[in-house]
């Protein structure tokens, strides 16, 4: 009898002991919960979240998973289609409701975009959201190639993360490479944004080590007339520095004036340089065919006119710098200028082949119905 109490005491001990326990073990437990999680809230009502820095040096506390986004100011667009991540797209500005081919991206993915809420004007990098259109959709983050007044002024006004994704459109630029990548660690699609930079380096590489140990003696004069830059131009819309033409170590006349912009050139300053090669954006012929029969004998007097070298150069600017566009644009001067280096170049399909690699699809066929060719120009027709 007295070790059956015995046990019977231990027993009714053991029994105290866990009850008074449960409540620290459960405490304990919620305690690991919180620790592991440090991202929700309360029964998992909140997403957990991150901060990234975006291409404007800011810290933005932006969702672990992003499945919906808009995208704001010229360029940003773009780039998410470069990304192949239009699939997370739920609205979009009215300046990319209609389909236009000079915006290669807009073109391949119109049947997606048509439909879509209207989310701002576009139009620049300046401030044209629609706010209460953006705040009724509720995208996870908003991306953007506005300035920072602007970008602010987005973040205030929706309460919604919004992330600069802006470059500095230049052809090859380091910051295209770091902002691809930004959104491929966003929205996870690290492979096809590391990829996408891989073919940029690519075609500089190959670009350059075509035409790089050419003398410079033995290089002939190049003027980009009619370029656009803030819409269209006539002949004397230059460029300094122009993209293409820099990718493929060109002599490009305009670069001596120090601009590395868009600018208004002197007409007599283009008879002093007479270039041996001209280019121009066949979208602006209608106004370059104007001034030609205002100053034939002007436009007659240039060597390149009477030697039959003027060439065609489709505007890559359009809503901020179309990549794609601009290589082929290389290619195509480059098969111009330096014939010998680029004799293996079939433009076209050279064109089809880099607007694949970027956007999914060749576009050349329809381009040059719409008028977007490379060729020979004759002044007046």
């Amino acid at each position: 009898m007295n070790v059956v109490k015995k046990n019977l005491v231990k027993k009714n001990v053991a029994t105290k002991l866990l009850v008074l326990l449960i409540p620290f073990l459960i405490l304990m437990g919620c305690s690991n919960q919180t620790a592991q999680d440090p991202g929700t809230t309360e029964g998992n009502s909140e997403k957990s979240t991150r901060l990234i820095t975006d291409m404007m040096g800011r810290e933005v506390e932006v969702p672990s998973e992003i499945n919906s986004i808009i995208c704001t100011g010229s360029g940003a667009l773009r780039l998410v289609a470069y990304a192949d991540a239009m699939d997370l797209v739920v609205g979009v500005e009215d300046i990319d409701k209609n389909q236009e081919i000079k915006r290669a991206y807009n073109y391949i993915y119109h049947d997606q975009l048509k439909d879509l809420p209207t989310i701002g004007k576009g139009g620049g990098r300046g401030y044209t959201a629609y706010e209460e259109q953006i705040i009724t959709l509720q995208p996870d983050v908003i991306l953007t190639f506005y300035n920072s007044d602007a970008l602010e002024q987005l973040a205030d006004k929706t309460g919604i993360p919004v992330v600069s994704i802006a470059t500095q459109a230049n052809l090859f630029g380091e910051d295209t490479n770091q902002a691809l990548q930004l959104i491929g660690d966003l929205l996870g699609k690290e492979e096809r944004t590391e990829a996408v930079i891989g073919y940029l380096e690519e075609y500089k590489a190959d670009l350059n080590n075509r035409t790089k140990d050419i003398p410079e003696n033995e290089k002939p004069t190049v003027y980009p007339g009619a370029v656009t830059y803030n819409g269209a131009r006539g002949f004397a819309g230059t460029y300094g520095e122009l993209g293409p033409l820099k990718a493929i170590n060109a002599i490009n006349v305009a670069d001596e004036t120090g601009q590395t912009v868009g600018f208004e050139v002197d007409w007599e300053k283009i008879q002093v340089w007479d270039p041996d090669y001209i280019f121009l954006d066949p979208g602006n012929m209608n106004l370059v065919n104007e001034e030609y029969g205002k100053k034939t004998d002007y436009f007659n007097s240039l060597s390149a006119v009477k030697e039959g070298k003027v060439y065609s150069m489709i505007s890559f600017n359009n809503y901020s710098t179309n990549l794609e566009l601009a290589i082929a644009d290389a290619y195509y001067a480059g098969k111009v200028i330096y014939p010998e280096e680029f004799a293996d170049i079939e433009i076209e399909a050279k064109t089809d082949e880099i607007f694949t690699k970027f956007l999914g699809k060749g576009i050349y066929q329809e381009m040059k119905e719409a008028g977007l060719t490379f060729g020979k120009i004759t002044l007046g027709q």
